[in-house]
């Protein structure tokens, strides 16, 4: 076989393995194909690196992408509006991205998820290079501050009813911070006072627009998922212990530990789970309860999973009250934060976390 049609089998090879699920190709553990390519874009097969660019390794966005799990508009956004992180161009203007660019991008998704703007990341890393708790740098009441001026002017969309305004703002949000700050730290805190006022003229109002708003959102984003896996996560909320909204955040937190993610109405009966289940055969139940659970709950939780085929999980307030009651048995709680949850999730799945 000519050196040519070798590499091209050697592409081929990294190209297929972004359709198989499971099977990535990894310049670092095949050092052997390393030396075959020095640069690779989904554009070309194979063309030759300049000097400079034979001395590091070097990879393509989309295979940045999946190291990373940050998708390639984000990456772009991060270069072009914040200016975090500079791949190096090729002549034809293709990104290529180092090992020092994977792991910057990494600690801006550590500093996202622990509440800090995106607007703001970049002075952090020009202090630091490893990732430090956040009130080490930021001041947690400046952090709480931006929430609070978010939580300001969406508060003011919802109080004129304003849909296109609250869209934009929840777009400007979402480009912002980490799914679990959107909801936990500035959406779901406004939606409670919204739902604790409502005895006040116009809250109700106020309320049942936000909520079905907030409610249509989450939904579309869990759409856009569901195609992409053939068995999926159920979830369920437990009847009186949880409203629609925080059952589909619950579903959208649980949907980023990369697996899918299926919602059933509330209202299913308990005693009828088994059912459900054996009829679905999900990767795992997850229940979610935001209320202090009844006294019977942990025994009527083991003997539900003793029928079940799937994993059992327990998500929400009910989750991190019961931890110490459900130490030692098959049930995984996940507490009631976005990030831990579908850590948890991930590990719990992987059978590497015990419950």
């Amino acid at each position: 076989m000519s050196e040519k049609q070798q590499n091209r089998a050697l592409v081929v090879l990294l190209l297929s393995s972004y359709d198989s699920e499971g099977v990535h190709w990894d310049p670092i553990c095949q050092p052997e194909l390393s030396a075959k390519m020095s640069v690779i874009t989904e554009e070309n097969f194979v063309f030759q690196a300049t000097t400079a660019l034979r001395q590091e390794e070097l990879f393509p966005i989309r295979e940045v992408a999946r190291l990373t799990g940050v998708n390639p508009v984000t990456l772009r956004a991060w270069e072009r509006r914040y200016g975090l992180i500079q791949p190096t161009r090729t002549e034809s203007g293709h990104r290529l991205y180092s090992l020092g660019d994977i792991e910057k991008v990494r600690s801006i998704l550590a500093w996202i998820e622990r509440g800090v703007a995106v607007s703001k990341v970049g002075k952090i890393l020009t202090k630091t290079e490893s990732v430090q708790p956040v009130s080490a740098l930021i001041s947690s009441d400046l952090v709480r501050a931006d929430y609070a001026q978010w939580q300001q002017q969406v508060a003011g969309a919802v109080g004129n009813f304003d849909d296109i305004e609250l869209d934009r703002l929840y777009g400007q949000i979402f480009s912002t911070y980490a799914v679990p700050i959107v909801f936990q730290d500035i959406l779901m805190p406004v939606w409670r006072q919204l739902q604790q006022r409502q005895q006040e003229f116009g809250q109700t109002s106020e309320w049942v627009f936000f909520d079905g708003f907030l409610r249509s959102r989450i939904i579309q984003r869990l759409l856009l998922k569901r195609e992409a896996h053939s068995r999926r996560v159920l979830v369920v909320g437990i009847v009186g212990q949880c409203r629609e909204l925080e059952l589909l955040v619950t579903a959208l937190f649980v949907s980023k530990a990369e697996v899918g993610v299926r919602v059933l109405t509330i209202g299913l009966p308990f005693d009828e789970l088994t059912l459900v289940c054996q009829k679905i055969q999900p990767l795992a139940l997850v229940l979610v309860s935001n209320h202090a659970p009844p006294p019977e709950l942990p025994k009527r939780l083991n003997k539900l999973a003793m029928g079940l085929d799937c994993p059992l999980m327990l998500a929400g307030d009910a989750s991190d009250l019961l931890q110490d009651s459900l130490a030692g048995s098959s049930i995984g709680c996940l507490g009631n934060e976005g990030t831990l949850m579908h850590q948890r999730l991930r590990q719990l799945l992987a059978g590497n976390l015990d419950t």
